[in-house]
């Protein structure tokens, strides 16, 4: 049987003429996301459905344009929609340690912000002009000149009842001091006390008398100056109600349909109405004169005049003025106070202060109304932002405050604003086992992101999937700003795009990495001056990022053609294969041979695999040579006990294995060793095998082969080289150009098998040979030699247990 391959099965070709274009610069610009139907459709579902938790994880693997692809679909959706409105601060004049929020239709917030901006300015400007005009002046002297009259007439009536009672009433700083007279003098202690004890009875009487008139009078007095006061308060109010109801009520019509806002306007009105001293002193305080040390600087004016006036202002937290449709925001930076908010504070004459106005609005909540796009790996880098957002998701609102308060710890005194409802759809990107991990560990997590939207790696080369690969390309090249593809090249890409899927039928949607190629290319078509990128420049650009990563490859190749690493690629040994492997180093993968070597000889034990025996194999290259005990047993050893010893061992390997692509090697490996049939060292071995002898498919297939096949042209090509790899392997086979080139040159060889046997056959040039009816295979074939070596070991096992059985019951007598 024929099991060599042709040169059509090792790479599948785009006929560049089938695009059906001439370059990539008139074709259609992409919309929605490529080849990610299911996603798609889960993502749609998501957005779709309003109920709480039903938040969306978009899953895939890294470079497949996850982030950018959803951000776009977003978007799109988004710029059909109504615009969310906007979210703003007031001061609670009640309590302003907890400021009030209000909602307002898309842009009403800055109109609302510029409106106060307006009337703090017609205070500031208007104020000072009615309190220094002259009607303003002349009413004020006039109450003040009533009760200064009041004030003297009282005076003159206290100091006239006085004098008729023979005292004299003298102002101290301690307060009205009432002297006794005689003779036009003051009365002195002396005199006093060489009154006889009636007269100073009496004059102590009618001083007693006189002070509870005193008292009577000055209390008369301070109502006058209270009442007085009152006055002037009241003149001050109406003057000021003057200057601010009449903005107020227009803004109050204007407003009428906000209650809110209209409360918060009667509220500023009633607070500057108050407070009319404070805006006259800082008047005052701008024309006083003070003294060299205390003048204050026109700094600590202004800024005693912004924390009067602060308080009337608004914090437009979320301003979705200039936004058309719903915000789609995308949190790079995840951190907790980035995405839930924070308050801010500065210093203010050597303390710490803070208002309402230095809340700032988080990613959560400038996407209130929309969608917030966050990268799991970031949000979970910042644990209390994972709660946070989880918290905030749960409870349909975000309460902006402070991290140290929201843990409990001690904080300085701060303030705490309402809460804002939140009505946003999180979607979050990463890897799917951060999906699985999150979904068994986390209870909250399953019930806030109920939708998983998976981006698969590959997506099948159908005709529509083509023609939105194209469109990629094209709008790629047009938002980079790059040249464009002409056809051939535009072929070249998909045929890579289809080596990176790993399959004919499929293109690879690692999109960021067909990026980064077209970038290359792009490079070199601009140094070249050309006017479209050409398939050499993909070429080109394919071959340099190879070059710049492959040096560990270059240096096993090399050690490998010194003699430093035994591989044998012309000749024939018994019990020796090459194995092939695959080494990854993230940004790059090769191909690199193996020699696997098999011992054998009459025992118990099995087969003994040196790698696990040092604890260097993997559990999975431990299962593949289990699998391989169990061929043996199925095939050759039905109903019999073990009486094989093997050891299986991979040449020159110093680091762990894993992976069962190796098992189907160590077979043929153990067959040539059992049957004493030599094996083609040209030719390399690849497969995992099962327990009935199939050979089954492996991973990294392109990368094996062309690895194998730079070992053998450095070494020499004889043309009796080659490759054996599984049958269903070849559907993945997107081989490169050289190796195919040495195919059609006949210099190397790629085998295709099913099965053992004809791997064996293969390998040896001996016939495997088919079990016959009564169990045994027929002569001179691997089969039935590895069956007679094994018989032969069964009978050299029984001698040697007889003999030791005999040497064991044998007693020796003198």
């Amino acid at each position: 049987m024929n099991y060599e391959l042709s040169v059509h099965e090792l790479r599948k070709r785009v006929d560049p003429v089938s695009l059906g274009i001439k370059d990539t610069s008139h074709i259609r610009r992409l919309q929605g996301i490529i080849g990610q139907k299911r996603a798609v459709d889960a993502l749609q579902f998501g957005l779709k459905i309003k109920d709480v938790g039903f938040n969306i994880f978009v899953a895939g693997q890294s470079g497949i344009g996850k982030m950018c692809s959803v951000k776009s679909f977003l978007e799109d959706i988004a710029r059909e929609k109504e615009t969310p409105p906007d979210w703003c601060y007031v001061n609670n004049f009640d309590d302003p340690y907890n400021p009030r929020v209000i909602q307002l239709p898309a842009g009403q917030g800055s109109k609302l912000k510029e409106d106060m901006n307006t009337f703090f300015n017609h205070i500031q400007k208007e104020l000072p002009k009615v309190y220094e005009a002259d009607e303003y002046t002349a009413h004020r002297e006039e109450i003040l000149n009533k009760l200064a009259k009041q004030k003297e007439k009282a005076s003159q009536e206290l100091s006239q009842k006085a004098t008729e009672e023979g005292f004299a009433i003298q102002a101290t700083p301690m307060g009205m001091v009432i002297m006794p007279i005689k003779d036009g003098g003051v009365l002195g202690d002396v005199e006093f006390l060489a009154l006889s004890e009636s007269k100073r009875e009496e004059l102590q009487k009618r001083q007693d008398r006189l002070q509870s008139e005193i008292k009577s009078v000055m209390k008369n007095i301070r109502k006058l100056e209270h009442c007085t006061r009152e006055k002037v308060k009241e003149l001050d109010q109406k003057i000021a109600l003057h200057v601010v109801e009449e903005v107020i009520d227009e803004l109050v019509e204007k407003y009428n349909n906000f209650p809110k806002i209209v409360n918060f306007l009667h509220e500023t009105q009633e607070d500057v109405l108050k407070n009319i001293e404070t805006f006259k002193i800082l008047r005052q305080q701008k024309g006083a004169t003070y003294p060299p040390s205390s003048t204050p600087s026109d700094l600590q004016l202004e800024t005693m005049q912004q924390a009067m006036l602060r308080k009337y202002e608004v914090n437009v937290l979320v301003d979705n003025s200039k936004q058309k449709g719903l915000p789609v925001i995308q949190e790079r930076n995840p951190t907790y106070n980035n995405l839930i908010g924070r308050i801010e504070k500065e210093v203010l004459f050597g303390a710490l202060t803070t208002d309402f106005t230095m809340i700032r609005a988080g990613s959560l909540l400038r996407a209130n109304g929309g969608f917030l796009v966050i990268s799991i790996e970031d949000v979970l880098r910042n644990f209390n932002s994972w709660d946070a957002l989880k918290q905030a998701l749960c409870s349909c609102e975000v309460q902006v405050e402070e991290l140290g308060e929201r843990l409990g710890y001690m904080t300085t005194k701060t303030i705490r604003p309402q809460a804002i409802p939140i009505n946003v759809k999180v979607v979050l990107v990463g890897q799917p086992w951060f999906y699985h991990t999150l979904y068994f560990y986390d209870h909250e997590f399953a019930e806030l992101f109920k939708v998983k939207a998976e981006f698969d790696i590959r997506m099948d080369m159908t005709e529509e999937n083509i023609n939105d690969f194209l469109s990629f390309i094209a709008t790629f090249c047009d938002k980079e700003k790059m040249k464009h593809l002409d056809n051939e090249a535009t072929a070249g890409i998909i045929e890579y795009a289809s080596r990176l899927a790993e399959d004919k039928e499929k293109l690879s949607t690692k999109f960021g990495h067909l990026a980064d190629i077209i970038r290359e290319a792009n490079f070199w078509t601009m140094q070249e001056g050309e006017s479209l990128i050409k398939s050499r420049h993909i070429r080109k650009a394919l071959d340099g990022k190879i070059y710049r990563s492959n040096l560990i490859e270059e240096r096993i190749r090399e050690m490998i053609d010194r003699g430093l690493i035994l591989i044998d690629t012309v000749g024939e040994k018994i019990g020796q294969v090459n194995g092939l492997s695959v080494i990854n180093l993230g940004d790059y993968q090769f191909g690199k041979p193996n020699r696997i070597t098999v011992t054998v000889g009459p025992g118990d034990n099995g087969i003994i695999d040196i790698e696990r025996e040092v604890k260097l194999a993997g559990p999975i290259y431990s299962k593949g040579v289990l699998i391989v005990s169990g061929y043996l047993v199925n095939k050759y050893m039905k109903g019999k006990m073990s009486t094989l010893t093997a050891r299986v061992v991979f040449e020159q390997s110093y680091e762990g294995i894993e992976g069962d692509s190796a098992s189907a090697a160590e077979l043929y490996s153990l067959l040539s060793a059992l049957a004493n049939i030599p094996i083609k060292q040209g030719i390399a071995v690849t497969g995992s095998v099962n327990q009935l002898g199939q050979i089954q498919a492996v991973g990294g297939i392109n990368q094996k082969i062309e690895g194998y096949y730079d070992v053998c042209r450095v070494k020499g090509l004889t043309g009796d080289q080659g490759v054996v790899i599984p049958k269903s392997n070849v559907q993945n086979l997107m081989l490169r150009e050289d190796v195919i080139e040495a195919v059609i040159l006949k210099k190397f060889t790629i085998w295709a098998v099913n099965t053992i046997d004809e791997g064996i056959e293969l390998l040896t040039g001996v016939t495997s040979g088919d079990m016959q009816n009564d169990g045994t295979f027929p002569p001179d074939t691997v089969n039935e030699k590895v069956s007679r070596q094994l018989a032969d070991f069964e009978k050299a096992l029984k001698r040697s247990k007889d003999f030791l059985g005999n040497v064991s019951g044998h007693r020796v007598t003198s």
